[in-house]
């Protein structure tokens, strides 16, 4: 039945009223400003994390191979540093894939809590791991884990609260904003400590290479934000008149993603017009690289104690384990 056309107009009007999402008033707001930007944390939709494991699994994505090893080569050293009974809290868990290696290395891990923004794909792969570890109490936490968070109340016989971070995620963060995150872990892991795993400074050819893949799947992965964008925001961007683009900014030692118009063009969001000129982009994500040093001394910085860390063989990506003092 058609919609009499006063109707339709109220219902887009109520439409238009309705109060954005997180999402829809970030991107409002990423939108407003100049140059333009959104955070990478609305990559992770359903179809956004599918992707990212495809990512994970290409032959010029180095990181995740690379940190499994460390994971895997130097597990028996990571479990004496946790211990046994060991509570595992895992920030932005994705898929709880590495988690399984840190799992099968420790002695009677006694509880697991994921956190991550995308409900959805969490509660699948928790309940994945509740029926290949019937052991371990799984707590999934559907949340932004770089804001406040309410954790599972520790309960006794649980060993050290161990934050798990791996994939270089701090990476996405601005330096701001990597110490605030390092600083609320501080927090949380109180007598424990937090397992760190972050990509390091190298050839540009290697960077360059990593983020701008044969198949294309990193150029997927990043226009499915304007996908989404379409999907859940009702606004009209046209898949086809942007294009990927990332590069190694060597001064900020940063990978560069942005959305690059290739024309000039107009997007609605909210009743509001956007326009974009040819060549101007949408920037959805930095992704830093670190030093060893110089991560320690962020680390030291945000009050967390530097002990272990392990690199691979070409020194490509690290794992650092780093306590986080009881409080006074």
């Amino acid at each position: 039945m058609a919609i009499p056309a006063m109707s339709l107009h109220a219902f887009r009007s109520a439409q238009r009223a309705a109060p954005l999402s997180d999402f829809g008033r970030e991107l409002f707001e990423g939108l407003s400003r100049s140059p333009r930007s959104i955070s990478p944390k609305f990559f992770y939709d359903v179809t956004g994390s599918q992707l990212f494991d495809r990512i994970c699994d290409l032959p010029e994505y180095y990181p995740t191979r690379t940190e499994t090893r460390i994971l895997t080569e130097c597990a028996p050293e990571i479990a004496a540093q946790i211990g046994p009974n060991a509570e595992v809290v895992e920030f932005g868990a994705g898929s709880l894939t590495k988690v399984r290696l840190l799992l099968d290395a420790l002695h009677a891990p006694r509880r697991y809590v994921p956190i991550d923004i995308s409900g959805q794909h969490l509660e699948a792969a928790a309940q994945r791991l509740r029926a290949d570890y019937p052991q371990l109490a799984v707590q999934p936490v559907v949340a932004d884990y770089t804001m406040p968070l309410v954790l599972p109340s520790r309960g006794e016989g649980l060993g050290q609260r161990v934050g798990f971070f791996p994939g270089s995620t701090l990476g996405n963060f601005s330096p701001e904003e990597a110490l605030a995150f390092l600083q609320l872990a501080q927090r949380l892991l109180r007598g424990g400590g937090l397992l760190l795993g972050v990509d390091l400074v190298k050839d540009p050819a290697l960077l360059h290479a990593a983020y701008n893949d044969a198949q294309g799947v990193t150029a997927a992965f990043n226009l499915n934000l304007l996908r989404r964008a379409n999907r859940e925001l009702g606004t009209d961007f046209d898949l086809e008149g942007f294009t990927h683009a990332a590069f190694y900014n060597a001064p900020l030692r940063r990978i560069e993603m942005h959305l690059v118009s290739r024309r000039a063009q107009s997007v609605r969001l909210d009743g509001q017009r956007f326009d974009f000129e040819e060549g101007e982009t949408l920037h959805t994500e930095n992704s830093y690289k670190f030093t060893v040093e110089g991560l320690r001394a962020l680390a030291v910085k945000a009050g967390l104690r530097p002990a272990a860390v392990w690199t691979d063989p070409e020194r490509l990506f690290s794992v650092h384990w780093l306590q986080s003092p009881a409080a006074q």
